[in-house]
């Protein structure tokens, strides 16, 4: 009994001396230059981003952020680089709905767990995507696409940028909330699969906002309706999808910070205090603007809330729909 007293009073003994070691580390940090993984080549949507909003937080936090690409595996590779990093806060990593929503019901087995192995910093943003068609197409609205599409089971075509994307199960809950079949044309990248939508080739897909608004308002595609809960200010013209007859289908891709698991309370409040400030910033406004896109500022908590309610919705959608990625 004697002896583990005295060991209990040496591990307190020694937790005490660690601790102020500890929160001076944490006081000091940061020290050294950050890394941004993002799990998708440079020079896309969510790279630009991601420099724009690093720049900013590379102003109030002192330090370089050097932004490291990790494309791969629908975002597993970047992923698996962070969930395994050492959580002292000089690694962290754009997340959007693939490792937040997605990738546990698409995959048997991930290299990580999205809900135990990470730290949720903060929002970024999320962009609303819109049922978009051909200009020759003949439906003009949501109900005349319905009723083309119930009229003609398995005739219609839908393209996406790939498999287990936004735009493919954007579309999925669409087909599942309205009952319909349309057939699907996935591509590899956005890029060609709006391409092929521009030209006719494929008469309809979901579009992202970032990507697709400079198309829509110039006419080189009609936009049938929103996934937002409310109307876009770019499009005031285009209802939702709830309006146009379609509730409780809400589809939007969306972006956050995520860091190592175990990362100190300290420092995620302070890069989640510093993201909260970048997001006003005048560069990364205007890029947001640019991109339509929908600032997503909130604390780890909310966000962490968000993503899981999204994870969870998304399930049911990729379950009944029997899509798979390995």
């Amino acid at each position: 009994m004697q002896r583990r007293t005295l060991l209990s009073a040496l591990a307190a003994a020694g937790a005490t001396t660690a601790a102020p070691w500890a929160l001076a580390q944490q006081a000091a940090w940061p020290d050294q230059p950050l890394r941004w993984v993002v799990p998708y080549p440079a020079g896309g949507g969510t790279d630009v981003l991601a420099r724009t909003v690093a720049e900013a937080m590379r102003q109030t936090l002192g330090q370089q952020i050097i932004v490291d690409n990790r494309p791969g595996a629908s975002t597993n590779i970047g992923g698996q680089a962070v969930a395994t990093a050492k959580p002292d806060g000089n690694t962290f990593m754009s997340a959007d709905n693939a490792i937040l929503a997605y990738n546990e019901h698409l995959f048997t087995k991930l290299p990580f767990n999205p809900e135990k192995d990470f730290t949720y910093v903060g929002g970024i943003s999320r962009f609303p995507l819109a049922l978009v068609v051909h200009p020759s197409f003949e439906a003009k609205t949501v109900k005349e696409f319905l009723d083309y599409a119930r009229a003609n089971p398995g005739k219609l075509n839908y393209a996406s940028p790939g498999n287990g994307s936004p735009h493919h199960l954007a579309m999925e809950m669409f087909k599942n909330r309205t009952k319909t079949f349309l057939t699907h044309i996935p591509y590899r990248g956005a890029a060609p699969a709006l391409q092929d939508v521009m030209g006719g080739q494929v008469p309809c897909m979901f579009l992202d906002l970032a990507a697709g608004l400079p198309v829509i308002t110039s006419g080189k595609v009609r936009a049938l309706a929103i996934g937002s809960a409310k109307r876009v200010a770019a499009l005031p013209d285009v209802p939702t999808l709830a309006e146009a007859g379609v509730p409780n289908t809400e589809v939007f891709a969306f972006q956050g910070i995520l860091a190592p698991a175990g990362l100190p309370a300290a420092i995620t409040t302070r890069l989640n205090t510093d993201l909260n400030k970048a997001l006003l910033n005048p560069a990364v406004v205007k890029r947001m603007n640019d991109f339509g896109m929908e600032a997503l500022p909130g604390t780890p908590e909310q966000f962490r809330a968000m993503a899981r309610a999204e994870s969870k919705r998304w399930g049911e959608i990729i379950k009944a729909a029997g899509v798979k990625l390995d």
